[in-house]
């Protein structure tokens, strides 16, 4: 079943004369860049979007991907913060930013006369994703959606293709650690990625940090609470550090998407 819906993804990638393909640097975008470079050759390009939005560690690891792959990798600083309807920070947060992001590739897929894909599945139909409007608005391809392959499968084609971050964490833009209403700024921005990269120091396989300034709140997976517990003094003293009077450890756990509930 799985390689019938590989052999799909290959076919609607051929139809295609060219593809820019949309790489963050997570597991479900290698994939499609790789199943690309493979189908296409040549007649692929990677961009990757640099703005406050996305931590400098995801921008490194989708140059480390591109390198990977062999393929031309292109990195446009964008400026979604100018965007007064994102900033605003409604629930259609994601659509704005999708809407400016997608408008500026397929620029620079027409530059070259290509098309734009990006590596949405079926898994994230199952959370509110308004960005994917934005995708349908513009016409941007989304293969894996198309082909009908899920998170999970994602990850076992990435690891048999040898993608050296095929059982890397979800990741997504680090607005969604905003509640909505909260209006968006760098100094916000800036917040989140420093305290989720300290808690990446220590042994944690999924990170969220919720600013709730001046409270944060963490959610990682409930089978390593007694990481930060055990480390709690430590985590404390930093995220004081950073502003923030308060730290809890939600209980629940990690939930992708737990703001939108």
């Amino acid at each position: 079943m799985l390689q019938k819906k590989l052999t799909r993804v290959r076919k609607i990638l051929r139809k295609h004369p060219g593809v820019v393909v949309a790489l963050s640097g997570g597991v479900d975008s290698s994939l499609l860049l790789k199943i690309a470079k493979d189908v296409l050759g040549d007649r692929v390009i990677a961009v990757t979007a640099v703005s406050p939005l996305h931590p400098q560690d995801e921008v490194n690891e989708a140059r480390k991907i591109a390198k990977i792959v062999h393929c031309r990798h292109l990195v446009i600083r964008t400026r979604e913060l100018e965007n007064k309807k994102f900033v605003k920070n409604s629930r259609n947060r994601c659509y704005h930013c999708k809407r400016e992001l997608f408008t500026i590739f397929k620029r620079l897929a027409r530059k070259h006369q290509y098309n734009i894909i990006e590596a949405s599945n079926v898994s994230d139909l199952d959370d509110f994703r308004p960005g994917l409007r934005a995708l349908a608005e513009l016409n941007v391809e989304s293969p894996f959606i198309q082909a009908r392959i899920n998170k999970k499968e994602i990850r076992k084609l990435a690891k048999k293709f040898g993608l050296p971050n095929w059982d890397k964490p979800s990741m997504a833009c680090l607005a969604s650690r905003i509640p909505y209403g909260h209006k968006i700024n760098t100094k916000t921005l800036r917040r989140i990625e420093s305290a989720e990269r300290y808690l990446k120091t220590f042994p944690l396989t999924q990170i969220r940090v919720r600013d709730h300034f001046p409270r944060a709140r963490i959610e990682i997976l409930d089978n390593e609470f007694h990481i930060i517990l055990k480390n709690r003094k430590k985590i404390i003293d930093h995220f004081r550090k950073l502003g923030y009077t308060s730290v809890a450890l939600d209980l629940e756990g990690y939930r992708s998407g737990s703001l939108n509930r």
